[in-house]
Protein backbone atom coordinates (compact mmCIF):
# COMPACT_ATOMS: atom_id res chain seq x y z
CA UNK A 1 0.00 0.00 0.00
CA UNK A 2 2.60 2.40 0.31
CA UNK A 3 4.54 2.21 -2.73
CA UNK A 4 0.90 2.85 -4.43
CA UNK A 5 0.51 6.25 -2.58
CA UNK A 6 4.22 7.29 -3.56
CA UNK A 7 2.95 6.85 -6.91
CA UNK A 8 -0.31 8.63 -6.36
CA UNK A 9 1.74 11.34 -5.18
CA UNK A 10 4.21 11.21 -7.87
CA UNK A 11 1.62 11.19 -10.61
CA UNK A 12 -0.11 14.64 -9.28
CA UNK A 13 3.33 16.30 -9.08
CA UNK A 14 4.28 15.39 -12.64
CA UNK A 15 2.22 18.70 -13.75
CA UNK A 16 5.16 21.11 -12.34
CA UNK A 17 8.25 20.31 -13.17
CA UNK A 18 10.31 18.20 -10.28
CA UNK A 19 13.56 20.81 -10.44
CA UNK A 20 10.64 23.76 -10.18
CA UNK A 21 11.67 24.95 -6.61
CA UNK A 22 7.65 25.36 -6.04
CA UNK A 23 7.23 21.98 -7.08
CA UNK A 24 7.82 20.62 -3.13
CA UNK A 25 7.32 24.17 -1.48
CA UNK A 26 4.83 26.51 -2.76
CA UNK A 27 4.64 30.37 -2.43
CA UNK A 28 4.17 31.31 1.39
CA UNK A 29 2.40 34.15 1.10
CA UNK A 30 2.07 34.68 4.66
CA UNK A 31 5.94 34.51 5.10
CA UNK A 32 6.57 36.59 2.12
CA UNK A 33 4.23 39.25 3.57
CA UNK A 34 6.36 39.47 7.16
CA UNK A 35 9.92 39.51 5.15
CA UNK A 36 8.48 42.16 2.51
CA UNK A 37 6.48 45.02 3.91
CA UNK A 38 5.76 46.07 0.43
CA UNK A 39 4.12 42.66 -0.33
CA UNK A 40 2.31 42.69 3.57
CA UNK A 41 -0.89 45.04 2.11
CA UNK A 42 -1.55 42.60 -0.55
CA UNK A 43 -2.12 39.91 1.37
CA UNK A 44 -5.02 38.99 3.56
CA UNK A 45 -6.29 35.78 5.15
CA UNK A 46 -9.46 33.75 4.44
CA UNK A 47 -12.28 32.08 6.62
CA UNK A 48 -9.60 28.77 7.15
CA UNK A 49 -6.63 31.01 7.99
CA UNK A 50 -4.65 30.70 4.67
CA UNK A 51 -2.90 34.26 3.37
CA UNK A 52 -4.24 34.85 -0.01
CA UNK A 53 -3.83 37.60 -2.50
CA UNK A 54 -6.44 39.22 -5.03
CA UNK A 55 -5.53 37.82 -8.11
CA UNK A 56 -7.27 40.49 -10.12
CA UNK A 57 -5.62 43.06 -8.48
CA UNK A 58 -2.44 43.99 -10.66
CA UNK A 59 -0.87 45.69 -8.14
CA UNK A 60 -0.99 42.23 -5.86
CA UNK A 61 0.15 40.38 -8.64
CA UNK A 62 3.11 42.39 -9.35
CA UNK A 63 4.31 42.30 -6.13
CA UNK A 64 3.99 38.61 -5.69
CA UNK A 65 6.08 38.34 -8.73
CA UNK A 66 8.63 41.22 -7.71
CA UNK A 67 9.23 39.83 -4.35
CA UNK A 68 9.21 35.95 -5.48
CA UNK A 69 11.94 36.49 -8.22
CA UNK A 70 14.03 38.64 -5.45
CA UNK A 71 13.71 36.16 -2.58
CA UNK A 72 13.88 32.73 -4.51
CA UNK A 73 16.12 33.91 -7.35
CA UNK A 74 18.13 37.22 -5.81
CA UNK A 75 16.63 39.37 -9.06
CA UNK A 76 15.73 42.86 -8.99
CA UNK A 77 12.82 43.42 -11.20
CA UNK A 78 10.15 45.94 -11.93
CA UNK A 79 7.49 46.64 -14.85
CA UNK A 80 5.45 49.56 -15.36
CA UNK A 81 1.75 49.26 -15.04
CA UNK A 82 -0.34 48.02 -17.77
CA UNK A 83 2.33 45.50 -19.22
CA UNK A 84 2.25 41.66 -19.01
CA UNK A 85 2.80 40.52 -15.19
CA UNK A 86 4.40 36.90 -15.71
CA UNK A 87 3.70 34.23 -13.20
CA UNK A 88 6.91 32.83 -11.88
CA UNK A 89 6.44 29.17 -11.34
CA UNK A 90 4.72 28.49 -14.87
CA UNK A 91 7.55 30.32 -16.63
CA UNK A 92 10.11 28.41 -14.27
CA UNK A 93 8.42 25.73 -15.72
CA UNK A 94 9.36 26.27 -19.09
CA UNK A 95 12.83 26.86 -18.58
CA UNK A 96 13.32 23.72 -16.86
CA UNK A 97 11.13 21.86 -19.91
CA UNK A 98 13.62 23.02 -22.19
CA UNK A 99 16.91 22.40 -19.77
CA UNK A 100 15.77 18.98 -20.02
CA UNK A 101 15.40 19.41 -23.96
CA UNK A 102 18.74 19.97 -24.24
CA UNK A 103 20.29 17.40 -21.66
CA UNK A 104 18.66 14.61 -23.76
CA UNK A 105 20.73 14.51 -26.57
CA UNK A 106 17.95 13.77 -28.48
CA UNK A 107 19.40 16.62 -30.49
CA UNK A 108 23.15 16.10 -30.45
CA UNK A 109 24.60 19.74 -30.16
CA UNK A 110 27.60 20.42 -32.97
CA UNK A 111 27.42 24.70 -31.71
CA UNK A 112 30.49 23.65 -30.31
CA UNK A 113 29.87 26.04 -27.17
CA UNK A 114 29.76 24.83 -23.71
CA UNK A 115 27.60 27.79 -23.30
CA UNK A 116 23.89 27.56 -24.17
CA UNK A 117 22.40 30.00 -26.00
CA UNK A 118 18.64 30.80 -26.43
CA UNK A 119 16.60 33.54 -28.42
CA UNK A 120 13.29 34.93 -26.86
CA UNK A 121 10.96 35.77 -29.08
CA UNK A 122 8.64 39.32 -27.27
CA UNK A 123 10.32 38.79 -24.26
CA UNK A 124 8.71 41.78 -23.01
CA UNK A 125 9.11 44.62 -20.44
CA UNK A 126 9.50 41.68 -17.67
CA UNK A 127 12.60 39.50 -19.65
CA UNK A 128 11.52 36.91 -17.40
CA UNK A 129 12.95 34.16 -19.80
CA UNK A 130 16.61 35.42 -19.68
CA UNK A 131 16.62 36.70 -16.39
CA UNK A 132 15.32 32.93 -15.00
CA UNK A 133 17.72 31.17 -17.93
CA UNK A 134 20.65 33.34 -16.91
CA UNK A 135 20.49 33.10 -12.81
CA UNK A 136 19.28 29.63 -12.80
CA UNK A 137 21.54 28.34 -15.45
CA UNK A 138 24.24 30.25 -16.33
CA UNK A 139 22.55 30.59 -20.12
CA UNK A 140 23.21 33.58 -22.88
CA UNK A 141 20.06 35.10 -24.07
CA UNK A 142 19.19 37.57 -27.10
CA UNK A 143 15.83 38.93 -26.19
CA UNK A 144 13.44 40.87 -28.89
CA UNK A 145 10.62 42.53 -29.05
CA UNK A 146 9.33 45.99 -30.84
CA UNK A 147 7.80 48.32 -28.30
CA UNK A 148 10.19 51.06 -26.86
CA UNK A 149 8.88 50.33 -23.20
CA UNK A 150 9.58 46.81 -23.78
CA UNK A 151 13.13 47.62 -24.77
CA UNK A 152 13.16 50.51 -22.16
CA UNK A 153 11.97 48.47 -19.05
CA UNK A 154 14.12 44.75 -20.24
CA UNK A 155 17.08 46.75 -20.70
CA UNK A 156 16.66 48.46 -17.21
CA UNK A 157 16.09 45.16 -15.84
CA UNK A 158 18.86 43.54 -17.20
CA UNK A 159 20.96 46.28 -15.85
CA UNK A 160 19.30 46.26 -12.26
CA UNK A 161 21.46 42.65 -12.04
CA UNK A 162 24.46 43.29 -13.12
CA UNK A 163 25.93 40.47 -12.62
CA UNK A 164 23.78 38.75 -15.64
CA UNK A 165 24.52 42.10 -18.12
CA UNK A 166 26.52 40.05 -19.72
CA UNK A 167 24.50 37.50 -20.69
CA UNK A 168 21.61 38.92 -21.73
CA UNK A 169 21.15 41.23 -24.99
CA UNK A 170 17.75 43.17 -25.37
CA UNK A 171 17.59 43.22 -29.52
CA UNK A 172 15.16 45.90 -31.02
CA UNK A 173 13.19 44.26 -34.07
CA UNK A 174 13.13 46.44 -37.22
CA UNK A 175 9.80 47.09 -37.99
CA UNK A 176 10.99 47.90 -41.31
CA UNK A 177 12.62 44.51 -42.21
CA UNK A 178 11.21 43.05 -45.43
CA UNK A 179 9.80 39.48 -44.34
CA UNK A 180 10.84 37.55 -47.22
CA UNK A 181 8.76 34.26 -47.89
CA UNK A 182 10.65 30.69 -48.62
CA UNK A 183 11.40 31.27 -52.10
CA UNK A 184 12.37 34.50 -52.14
CA UNK A 185 14.65 33.86 -49.03
CA UNK A 186 16.46 31.21 -51.36
CA UNK A 187 16.84 33.14 -54.26
CA UNK A 188 18.63 35.43 -51.69
CA UNK A 189 21.16 32.87 -50.68
CA UNK A 190 21.33 31.97 -54.15
CA UNK A 191 22.54 35.72 -54.96
CA UNK A 192 24.85 35.77 -51.98
CA UNK A 193 26.68 32.51 -53.33
CA UNK A 194 26.78 33.32 -56.81
CA UNK A 195 27.90 36.88 -56.38
CA UNK A 196 31.30 35.62 -55.09
CA UNK A 197 31.59 32.64 -57.80
CA UNK A 198 30.43 34.70 -60.44
CA UNK A 199 33.36 37.43 -59.65
CA UNK A 200 35.89 34.71 -60.19
CA UNK A 201 34.25 33.21 -63.64
CA UNK A 202 34.94 30.15 -62.33
CA UNK A 203 31.95 28.10 -61.46
CA UNK A 204 28.94 28.08 -61.26
CA UNK A 205 26.48 26.68 -58.67
CA UNK A 206 22.92 24.94 -59.41
CA UNK A 207 20.85 25.59 -56.14
CA UNK A 208 18.17 22.91 -57.18
CA UNK A 209 13.86 23.56 -57.15
CA UNK A 210 12.65 25.71 -54.57
CA UNK A 211 11.22 23.80 -51.57
CA UNK A 212 7.51 23.69 -51.22
CA UNK A 213 5.94 24.99 -48.10
CA UNK A 214 2.54 24.02 -48.08
CA UNK A 215 1.64 26.58 -44.94
CA UNK A 216 1.60 29.21 -47.53
CA UNK A 217 -1.25 27.43 -49.75
CA UNK A 218 -3.35 28.06 -46.75
CA UNK A 219 -5.66 30.98 -46.69
CA UNK A 220 -4.06 34.20 -45.24
CA UNK A 221 -7.38 35.41 -43.66
CA UNK A 222 -5.71 34.70 -40.49
CA UNK A 223 -1.92 34.93 -40.89
CA UNK A 224 0.33 36.75 -39.30
CA UNK A 225 1.49 40.07 -40.87
CA UNK A 226 3.06 41.70 -37.85
CA UNK A 227 6.49 42.55 -37.28
CA UNK A 228 9.59 39.79 -38.07
CA UNK A 229 9.83 37.10 -35.20
CA UNK A 230 12.65 35.35 -36.58
CA UNK A 231 13.98 35.68 -40.26
CA UNK A 232 15.41 38.93 -40.36
CA UNK A 233 15.68 39.48 -36.46
CA UNK A 234 18.27 36.64 -36.48
CA UNK A 235 21.48 37.68 -37.76
CA UNK A 236 23.76 36.54 -40.32
CA UNK A 237 25.89 33.93 -38.59
CA UNK A 238 24.26 33.69 -35.28
CA UNK A 239 23.10 29.76 -34.05
CA UNK A 240 21.34 29.06 -31.10
CA UNK A 241 20.46 25.73 -28.88
CA UNK A 242 16.60 26.91 -29.02
CA UNK A 243 14.15 29.35 -29.37
CA UNK A 244 11.26 30.21 -26.86
CA UNK A 245 8.16 32.44 -26.77
CA UNK A 246 5.00 33.27 -24.99
CA UNK A 247 3.20 34.07 -27.93
CA UNK A 248 0.23 36.77 -28.46
CA UNK A 249 -2.84 34.24 -27.46
CA UNK A 250 -6.03 36.30 -28.31
CA UNK A 251 -7.34 37.53 -31.72
CA UNK A 252 -9.42 40.54 -29.52
CA UNK A 253 -8.39 42.31 -26.00
CA UNK A 254 -11.62 41.93 -25.29
CA UNK A 255 -11.33 37.93 -25.35
CA UNK A 256 -8.19 38.68 -23.74
CA UNK A 257 -10.29 40.18 -20.75
CA UNK A 258 -12.83 37.63 -20.64
CA UNK A 259 -11.50 36.20 -17.29
CA UNK A 260 -12.88 37.95 -14.05
CA UNK A 261 -10.50 36.42 -11.84
CA UNK A 262 -7.58 37.52 -12.72
CA UNK A 263 -5.42 40.42 -13.56
CA UNK A 264 -1.88 40.05 -15.06
CA UNK A 265 -1.92 43.08 -17.17
CA UNK A 266 -0.68 42.87 -20.79
CA UNK A 267 -0.56 45.14 -24.28
CA UNK A 268 -1.73 44.81 -27.07
CA UNK A 269 1.03 43.78 -28.34
CA UNK A 270 1.33 41.48 -25.68
CA UNK A 271 -1.72 39.71 -25.89
CA UNK A 272 -3.12 39.99 -29.37
CA UNK A 273 -2.69 39.63 -33.13
CA UNK A 274 -4.84 38.54 -36.11
CA UNK A 275 -5.14 34.49 -35.89
CA UNK A 276 -4.37 34.48 -32.40
CA UNK A 277 -1.71 32.16 -31.46
CA UNK A 278 -2.22 29.73 -34.08
CA UNK A 279 -1.29 32.37 -36.45
CA UNK A 280 1.74 33.60 -34.17
CA UNK A 281 3.12 30.13 -33.78
CA UNK A 282 2.80 29.50 -37.78
CA UNK A 283 4.69 32.58 -38.21
CA UNK A 284 7.47 30.45 -36.16
CA UNK A 285 6.86 27.31 -38.11
CA UNK A 286 7.22 29.23 -41.17
CA UNK A 287 10.67 31.16 -40.15
CA UNK A 288 11.83 27.81 -38.91
CA UNK A 289 11.84 26.16 -42.32
CA UNK A 290 13.41 29.42 -43.59
CA UNK A 291 16.32 29.28 -41.52
CA UNK A 292 16.62 25.78 -42.16
CA UNK A 293 16.73 25.50 -46.03
CA UNK A 294 19.23 29.13 -45.54
CA UNK A 295 21.68 26.36 -43.49
CA UNK A 296 21.55 23.19 -45.80
CA UNK A 297 21.95 25.51 -49.06
CA UNK A 298 24.72 27.26 -47.73
CA UNK A 299 26.25 23.93 -45.87
CA UNK A 300 26.07 21.91 -48.92
CA UNK A 301 27.08 24.79 -51.71
CA UNK A 302 30.00 26.01 -49.31
CA UNK A 303 32.08 22.97 -50.01
CA UNK A 304 32.09 23.01 -53.96
CA UNK A 305 33.16 26.46 -53.74
CA UNK A 306 35.71 26.18 -51.87
CA UNK A 307 36.92 23.28 -53.68
CA UNK A 308 36.52 24.70 -57.14
CA UNK A 309 37.31 28.24 -56.55
CA UNK A 310 40.49 30.19 -56.01
CA UNK A 311 42.51 29.61 -52.51
CA UNK A 312 43.08 33.41 -52.16
CA UNK A 313 39.37 34.46 -52.87
CA UNK A 314 38.74 35.54 -49.63
CA UNK A 315 34.97 34.92 -48.11
CA UNK A 316 33.12 37.17 -45.78
CA UNK A 317 32.89 34.92 -42.49
CA UNK A 318 28.93 35.24 -41.70
CA UNK A 319 28.13 34.31 -45.37
CA UNK A 320 28.77 30.83 -44.95
CA UNK A 321 28.40 30.24 -41.51
CA UNK A 322 25.24 27.98 -40.70
CA UNK A 323 22.01 29.94 -39.38
CA UNK A 324 19.95 27.54 -37.15
CA UNK A 325 18.57 26.49 -34.09
CA UNK A 326 19.08 23.18 -32.47
CA UNK A 327 15.52 23.35 -30.80
CA UNK A 328 12.62 25.68 -31.71
CA UNK A 329 9.82 26.15 -28.57
CA UNK A 330 6.53 27.65 -27.96
CA UNK A 331 4.04 27.97 -25.38
CA UNK A 332 0.37 27.04 -26.11
CA UNK A 333 -2.62 28.15 -24.52
CA UNK A 334 -4.86 26.19 -26.30
CA UNK A 335 -5.05 22.45 -26.33
CA UNK A 336 -6.84 22.16 -29.43
CA UNK A 337 -4.08 23.75 -31.42
CA UNK A 338 -1.36 21.40 -30.86
CA UNK A 339 -2.94 19.02 -33.67
CA UNK A 340 -3.21 22.08 -35.47
CA UNK A 341 0.36 23.36 -35.46
CA UNK A 342 1.64 19.85 -35.09
CA UNK A 343 0.33 18.89 -39.14
CA UNK A 344 2.04 22.39 -39.77
CA UNK A 345 5.76 20.96 -38.62
CA UNK A 346 5.47 17.19 -40.37
CA UNK A 347 4.67 19.38 -43.16
CA UNK A 348 7.56 21.27 -43.32
CA UNK A 349 9.67 18.50 -42.79
CA UNK A 350 10.80 18.04 -39.03
CA UNK A 351 12.22 15.06 -37.46
CA UNK A 352 11.58 16.00 -34.20
CA UNK A 353 7.87 17.22 -32.34
CA UNK A 354 7.92 16.85 -28.37
CA UNK A 355 4.72 18.40 -26.22
CA UNK A 356 4.50 18.70 -22.56
CA UNK A 357 2.15 20.43 -20.26
CA UNK A 358 2.45 23.33 -17.91
CA UNK A 359 -0.10 23.51 -15.41
CA UNK A 360 -0.17 26.04 -12.45
CA UNK A 361 -3.00 26.10 -10.14
CA UNK A 362 -6.17 25.98 -12.47
CA UNK A 363 -4.13 27.39 -15.66
CA UNK A 364 -3.10 24.72 -18.14
CA UNK A 365 -0.44 25.35 -20.89
CA UNK A 366 1.39 23.40 -23.22
CA UNK A 367 4.76 23.68 -24.57
CA UNK A 368 5.17 22.80 -28.07
CA UNK A 369 9.14 21.99 -29.26
CA UNK A 370 10.41 20.77 -32.87
CA UNK A 371 13.71 20.53 -34.77
CA UNK A 372 14.98 19.75 -38.39
CA UNK A 373 17.97 17.95 -37.20
CA UNK A 374 18.57 14.50 -37.56
CA UNK A 375 17.76 12.44 -34.14
CA UNK A 376 20.96 10.70 -32.46
CA UNK A 377 18.67 7.63 -31.38
CA UNK A 378 15.16 6.53 -32.08
CA UNK A 379 12.08 7.56 -30.68
CA UNK A 380 9.81 5.33 -28.41
CA UNK A 381 6.45 6.15 -28.00
CA UNK A 382 4.18 5.36 -25.30
CA UNK A 383 0.80 3.63 -25.69
CA UNK A 384 0.23 3.00 -22.14
CA UNK A 385 0.78 6.51 -20.82
CA UNK A 386 -2.22 7.62 -23.46
CA UNK A 387 -4.68 4.68 -22.30
CA UNK A 388 -4.05 6.10 -18.36
CA UNK A 389 -4.46 9.70 -18.88
CA UNK A 390 -7.06 11.02 -21.32
CA UNK A 391 -8.78 14.69 -21.76
CA UNK A 392 -10.89 16.75 -23.32
CA UNK A 393 -11.48 20.93 -24.04
CA UNK A 394 -14.97 22.28 -22.98
CA UNK A 395 -15.16 25.77 -25.20
CA UNK A 396 -17.25 28.40 -25.68
CA UNK A 397 -18.62 28.21 -21.85
CA UNK A 398 -20.45 31.59 -20.53
CA UNK A 399 -19.33 33.59 -17.95
CA UNK A 400 -21.87 32.17 -15.34
CA UNK A 401 -20.31 28.79 -15.79
CA UNK A 402 -16.78 27.92 -13.83
CA UNK A 403 -14.69 24.67 -13.17
CA UNK A 404 -16.66 24.42 -10.36
CA UNK A 405 -19.88 23.87 -11.76
CA UNK A 406 -17.81 21.64 -14.42
CA UNK A 407 -17.22 19.83 -11.45
CA UNK A 408 -20.20 19.23 -9.83
CA UNK A 409 -21.67 18.01 -12.92
CA UNK A 410 -19.03 15.42 -13.65
CA UNK A 411 -20.15 14.35 -9.67
CA UNK A 412 -23.62 14.18 -10.44
CA UNK A 413 -22.68 12.21 -13.41
CA UNK A 414 -20.90 9.54 -11.54
CA UNK A 415 -23.04 9.42 -8.44
CA UNK A 416 -26.42 8.92 -10.42
CA UNK A 417 -24.62 5.57 -10.89
CA UNK A 418 -23.66 4.70 -7.30
CA UNK A 419 -20.09 5.57 -7.76
CA UNK A 420 -17.92 6.51 -4.91
CA UNK A 421 -17.03 10.13 -5.55
CA UNK A 422 -14.94 12.44 -3.32
CA UNK A 423 -14.81 16.16 -4.52
CA UNK A 424 -11.66 18.76 -3.34
CA UNK A 425 -13.14 21.58 -4.25
CA UNK A 426 -9.72 23.49 -3.40
CA UNK A 427 -7.86 21.70 -6.22
CA UNK A 428 -10.34 20.94 -8.50
CA UNK A 429 -10.76 17.18 -8.76
CA UNK A 430 -12.65 14.39 -8.14
CA UNK A 431 -11.48 11.15 -6.99
CA UNK A 432 -13.68 8.21 -8.33
CA UNK A 433 -14.51 4.50 -7.72
CA UNK A 434 -16.59 3.11 -9.85
CA UNK A 435 -17.38 -0.87 -10.05
CA UNK A 436 -18.54 -3.36 -12.70
CA UNK A 437 -21.80 -2.38 -12.23
CA UNK A 438 -21.39 1.39 -11.76
CA UNK A 439 -19.72 1.14 -15.08
CA UNK A 440 -22.58 -1.16 -16.52
CA UNK A 441 -25.26 1.51 -15.12
CA UNK A 442 -23.20 4.29 -16.97
CA UNK A 443 -22.25 2.83 -20.27
CA UNK A 444 -26.07 1.05 -20.56
CA UNK A 445 -27.80 4.72 -19.53
CA UNK A 446 -25.62 7.09 -21.77
CA UNK A 447 -25.04 5.11 -24.81
CA UNK A 448 -27.36 6.52 -27.95
CA UNK A 449 -26.46 4.46 -30.74
CA UNK A 450 -26.16 0.69 -32.49
CA UNK A 451 -22.82 1.14 -32.83
CA UNK A 452 -21.45 2.40 -29.36
CA UNK A 453 -23.74 -0.34 -28.14
CA UNK A 454 -22.07 -3.04 -29.58
CA UNK A 455 -19.05 -1.69 -28.28
CA UNK A 456 -19.79 -1.41 -25.17
CA UNK A 457 -21.49 -4.86 -24.96
CA UNK A 458 -18.21 -6.25 -26.09
CA UNK A 459 -16.50 -3.85 -23.29
CA UNK A 460 -19.00 -5.54 -20.41
CA UNK A 461 -18.36 -9.09 -21.62
CA UNK A 462 -14.59 -9.07 -21.85
CA UNK A 463 -13.96 -7.32 -18.81
CA UNK A 464 -16.98 -9.13 -16.46
CA UNK A 465 -15.38 -12.84 -17.84
CA UNK A 466 -11.96 -11.74 -16.60
CA UNK A 467 -13.16 -10.52 -13.34
CA UNK A 468 -14.74 -14.04 -13.04
CA UNK A 469 -11.55 -15.51 -13.36
CA UNK A 470 -10.13 -12.91 -10.55
CA UNK A 471 -10.51 -13.36 -7.00
CA UNK A 472 -10.09 -9.69 -6.52
CA UNK A 473 -12.89 -6.81 -7.63
CA UNK A 474 -11.53 -4.89 -10.01
CA UNK A 475 -12.97 -1.24 -9.51
CA UNK A 476 -11.65 1.31 -11.73
CA UNK A 477 -10.34 4.44 -9.54
CA UNK A 478 -9.44 7.21 -11.38
CA UNK A 479 -9.14 10.82 -10.67
CA UNK A 480 -11.16 13.77 -12.94
CA UNK A 481 -9.63 17.33 -12.57
CA UNK A 482 -10.45 20.70 -14.38
CA UNK A 483 -8.46 23.52 -15.04
CA UNK A 484 -8.84 26.75 -16.11
CA UNK A 485 -7.02 27.19 -19.54
CA UNK A 486 -8.06 31.06 -21.28
CA UNK A 487 -11.70 32.55 -20.42
CA UNK A 488 -14.18 30.86 -21.88
CA UNK A 489 -12.17 27.76 -21.85
CA UNK A 490 -11.73 24.61 -19.61
CA UNK A 491 -9.62 21.21 -19.49
CA UNK A 492 -11.32 18.30 -18.35
CA UNK A 493 -8.88 15.34 -17.78
CA UNK A 494 -8.77 12.06 -15.97
CA UNK A 495 -5.79 9.80 -14.91
CA UNK A 496 -6.63 5.90 -14.25
CA UNK A 497 -4.28 4.78 -11.03
CA UNK A 498 -4.53 1.31 -11.37
CA UNK A 499 -1.33 0.11 -13.71
CA UNK A 500 -2.69 -2.46 -14.60
CA UNK A 501 -6.79 -3.18 -14.52
CA UNK A 502 -9.35 -5.93 -16.16
CA UNK A 503 -11.68 -3.17 -16.81
CA UNK A 504 -9.18 -0.70 -17.80
CA UNK A 505 -11.02 -1.22 -21.75
CA UNK A 506 -13.87 1.00 -20.15
CA UNK A 507 -11.91 3.90 -18.85
CA UNK A 508 -11.69 5.52 -21.83
CA UNK A 509 -15.32 4.58 -22.92
CA UNK A 510 -17.14 6.12 -19.90
CA UNK A 511 -14.50 8.94 -20.52
CA UNK A 512 -15.87 9.52 -23.72
CA UNK A 513 -19.50 9.33 -22.38
CA UNK A 514 -18.56 11.81 -19.43
CA UNK A 515 -17.49 14.28 -22.55
CA UNK A 516 -20.70 14.14 -24.43
CA UNK A 517 -22.62 15.11 -21.62
CA UNK A 518 -20.27 17.59 -20.54
CA UNK A 519 -20.24 19.00 -24.01
CA UNK A 520 -24.17 18.69 -24.49
CA UNK A 521 -24.53 21.03 -20.99
CA UNK A 522 -22.03 23.64 -21.01
CA UNK A 523 -20.55 24.31 -24.87
CA UNK A 524 -21.86 27.01 -26.92
CA UNK A 525 -21.30 25.32 -30.03
CA UNK A 526 -23.72 23.04 -31.49
CA UNK A 527 -22.32 19.05 -30.21
CA UNK A 528 -21.78 16.46 -33.24
CA UNK A 529 -23.13 12.70 -33.17
CA UNK A 530 -19.64 12.10 -31.81
CA UNK A 531 -19.32 13.92 -29.21
CA UNK A 532 -16.80 16.41 -30.47
CA UNK A 533 -17.50 20.54 -30.53
CA UNK A 534 -16.62 22.36 -33.51
CA UNK A 535 -12.74 23.51 -33.00
CA UNK A 536 -11.93 21.11 -30.52
CA UNK A 537 -9.74 18.18 -30.88
CA UNK A 538 -8.46 15.30 -28.80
Amino acid sequence: MPSKKRKKRGGERRVIHPRNKYSENPPDFGLLASLYPSFEPYVFYSLDGRPRIDWTDFNATRELTRVLLLHDYGLNWWIPDGQLCPTVPNRSNYIHWIEDLLASDLIPCTRGNSVVKGFDIGTGANCIYPLLGASLLGWTFVGSDVTDVAIEWANRNVKSNPHLSELIEIRRVDTETKIFDAEELQNKQKDNINSYVDSTNTVSVDMGPSPSFSLRSQSVKNSYHGPPVLVGVVKDGESFDFCMCNPPFFVTMEEAGLNPKTSCGGTPEEMVCLGGEEAFITRIIEDSAQLKHAFRYLFYALPCIIILLKPAIQFPACSFVPLYFRWYTSMVGRKSNLNILTSKLWNVGVTVVKTTEFVQGQTSRWGLAWSFMPPSKKMLFSHVTEKKNLSFMLEGLQRQHSAFHVLQSVESFFCSSGASCKLNASTFNIDITASQNHCNTILKSETQNENEAVQCKNELEISSTSNDNNCQSDDLQFRISVFQQIPGTLLVRSTLHQKESSSSGLFSLIFKQLEKVLKNKFCTERVSADGSCSNLRR
